[in-house]
């Protein structure tokens, strides 16, 4: 039975989670075609680009990546504290670097505060982007949408570029989120092939295993001796 990602994605229970989306029509991320004999190496770069933007506008931490020739993997954690201490100019500013801004929000901007009338509807405002902003759903959405228009410009075509639905598997502990980021990097590393071209950012999963120093690499990941 399907299930709503609001039911799924519940940050109160663990911020942590894994997340992949695949192409639909045979539509390639990265590497080569053998039909077409295209290379799309330079789409793996859309996504890199566009991951790091965002990672500094949502309070969202990007803990690994992997693109692959027609999927990617994401590891991320939804940081509720960042969130919940942004003031709303932050809220405001951060909003504004991708969205056209309300008329109100970019008056507050600009002037450094709003009449007593306006007040209550930029309070909702402010409210409402503050929770998008630890929203994964809204970070997909962003990352999918331009991703999209650019291949489908690209490919001179129109309709969906990526599958509806988004995979989003919870991580519930700290050992299980290491687990996914060297799942992670092992697909992007051993799952390529020379026409199947893998990226990855490990310098976070090596940070982050740190956390298991005190302990022998036998005893963390005994599938990989």
């Amino acid at each position: 039975m399907t299930v709503s990602r609001r039911k799924l994605i519940e940050p109160q229970i663990t911020p942590y989670y894994h997340i992949i989306n695949r192409c639909v029509r045979r539509a390639y991320l990265c590497g080569d075609d053998p039909y077409s004999g295209k290379n799309y190496q330079h789409r793996r770069d859309w996504i890199v680009s566009k991951i790091k933007q965002l990672s500094e506008v949502f309070c969202i931490d990007v803990c690994a990546y992997a693109v692959m020739n027609n999927h990617y993997h994401l590891v991320l954690k939804i940081d509720i504290q960042q969130q919940q201490a942004l003031s709303p100019q932050e809220i405001i500013s951060r909003w504004l670097q991708l969205f056209n801004g309300h008329p109100i929000a970019v008056d507050f901007v600009n002037n450094g505060d709003v009449g007593v009338d306006k007040k209550q509807a930029l309070s909702i405002l402010v409210a409402e982007w503050q929770s998008r902003l630890g929203s994964i759903s809204w970070f997909m959405r962003c990352l999918n949408e331009e991703i999209a228009r650019k291949a489908n410009k690209e490919d001179n075509c129109t309709g969906s570029f990526w599958e509806g639905r988004i995979w989003t598997p919870r991580v519930m502990q700290e050992f299980e989120k290491a687990c996914w980021q060297v799942h992670v990097y092992s697909v992007s590393l051993w799952g390529a092939t020379p026409n199947l071209y893998g990226f990855i950012h490990v310098a976070r999963i090596l940070y982050e295993l740190k956390v298991y120093q005190h302990r022998r690499p036998s005893q963390i990941f005994p599938c990989l001796l």
